[in-house]
């Protein structure tokens, strides 16, 4: 029934877009330059308006997901890598679940799969892209006209098509790592970076004050004649980015770099090579950033249909228990107030934290509970539980030393699921210190950064070392 249901893919598979896979490895300059021009392409993409908006002055219903989706209001990433990362999420589940069948060894059911991932992501750009047009996001639809209308639904859906090809790209061996977790480390870098040393100014009723952090900063100590006073400004200024709010970004950034390195290392050897030993790390953060990703993504989506469902049926009894939502002090975008939603969404300071302990504790109990549960349970359907680490090792002839094979799946259930769930707990306990701090970007936005870059400078050192290695190999063989 699994073949059946992925064989559907098969018409299909002749007009969806393909990279093709290269013949040979691409050496790491080239990686290198393919990496940069996709890096390219998708900043510029962020930056082009899309043509045919009337107005974007409303909520934004998607503005707790930008960060981790690497979206921006009213251009071309509007929908950012979100079809992408839905379809995959769908297909793995459904794979793991084994709702669906997937024999990875042979190359024409990993094809099929990637075509329905693929297919799915097309269809979500579709749907989300007329959803938004049609919702009035970038206006009154009657207002706009049906041409522009579809005009809209084209850009977006081609600008996901693109960033669709872009991630496959990288992923085929071309550049380094995934157009997802590229795009999403650099949307968070431009959002702190741009943050921190803005000179486009904001009137908040008080004159023109500079977006910028470290702009204000220095403004401040050369306009007043009060040192003190103008520290304590920019160090502390509402509504606008502050000092203390840089301070705790980077110290979220340093405090997960450090927890990056804590593992627990059990020592193996093989049956095949006689002597030869080594070690197979588990990570404190076994599932990386995964299971923060998913409760973010979970939360912004009751968030979304929450606040959707309240601008229409306020006065319902059994929607206002989901969310009451009302617009920040002298901004359009709504924030919750009661019901779930309310208990779902971060204090957005620490006074706010100890002048609601209530909304505190029941925030925090929920956060850790949903990040160990999702890392739990995202092991064994991602192909990384116990019981398949025992069956990787044994395939390779590898044995945990002092078990047998028979009892090293116990081992590695004692240590896995412990590390899963603990490692997701304490994402989502820096997640909540760093929304609590203030830091720039969302404890979620800082944690994907901090896993994504640690990730990518593990993958180009192991390149250069490979690079290194293999001129060695060269060198000797040819008597030099």
């Amino acid at each position: 029934m699994g073949f059946r249901a992925l064989n559907l893919v098969r018409p299909f598979m002749a007009v969806l877009p393909e990279i093709a896979t290269p013949d040979r490895k691409v050496p790491f300059d080239q990686r290198a330059l393919w990496t940069v021009v996709t890096l390219f392409i998708f900043l510029v993409m962020s930056q082009v308006p899309l043509y045919g908006i009337m107005s974007s002055d409303s909520s934004d219903p998607l503005y707790w997901m930008r960060v981790i989706l690497a979206s921006n209001r009213g251009t071309l990433m509007e929908l950012g890598i979100t079809p992408i990362v839905t379809s995959g999420m769908i297909m793995q589940l459904l794979s793991g679940a084994n709702l669906i069948h997937v024999d990875y060894s042979l190359k024409e059911d990993r094809a099929l799969f990637s075509g329905a991932q693929k297919l799915f992501a097309v269809l979500i750009a579709i749907g989300q892209a007329t959803v938004s047009v049609l919702t009035g996001l970038y206006g009154s639809p009657k207002e706009i006209g049906a041409g522009v209308c579809v005009l809209l639904v084209l850009q977006l859906v081609g600008a996901s098509l693109v960033t669709m090809l872009l991630d496959e790209l990288l992923q085929k061996g071309y550049g380094f790592g995934s157009g997802i977790n590229l795009f999403i480390a650099t949307n968070i870098c431009e959002t702190i970076f741009w943050k921190a040393l803005s000179p486009t100014t904001v009137n908040l009723g008080r004159g023109d004050e500079p977006e910028g952090a470290l702009i204000a900063l220095v403004r401040l100590l050369v306009s007043r004649k009060s040192k003190a006073r103008a520290l304590k400004e920019a160090f502390y200024r509402s509504h606008l980015p502050n000092v203390m709010n840089l301070i705790a970004t980077f110290a979220i950034f340093g405090l997960v770099t450090y927890l990056q390195g804590f593992r627990v290392e059990l020592p193996v050897k093989s049956n095949r090579v006689r002597g030869q030993r080594a070690s197979y790390p588990i990570k404190l953060f076994y599932t990386s950033s995964m299971p923060i990703m998913l409760q973010s993504t979970i939360t912004s989506n009751i968030f979304m249909i929450s606040q959707m469902l309240y601008k229409r049926f306020g006065s319902n009894v059994l929607v206002r228990a989901l969310g009451v939502w009302e617009p920040l002090d002298g901004s359009n975008q709504w924030f919750a107030r009661g019901g779930i939603a309310y208990y779902l969404s971060p204090p957005r300071s620490l006074i706010e934290a100890v002048l609601d302990p209530i909304h505190t504790a029941v925030y925090i109990a929920i956060i850790l509970t949903m990040c160990a549960l999702l890392s739990k349970t995202w092991i064994e359907v991602s192909g990384s539980s116990a019981r398949d680490v025992a069956r990787e090792l044994k395939d390779q002839q590898l044995v945990i030393v002092g078990y047998r094979d028979s009892s090293m799946y116990k081992e590695l259930k004692r240590v896995i699921p412990v590390a899963a769930s603990f490692g997701g707990a304490c994402l989502g306990a820096i997640s909540v210190l760093a929304d609590m701090l203030g830091a720039i970007g969302s404890g979620t936005g800082i944690l994907l950064c901090v896993t994504i870059i640690y990730q990518y400078f593990e993958m180009i050192m192991r390149e250069q070392m490979e690079s290194g290695m293999g001129m060695e190999s060269m060198m000797a063989g040819s008597g030099l």
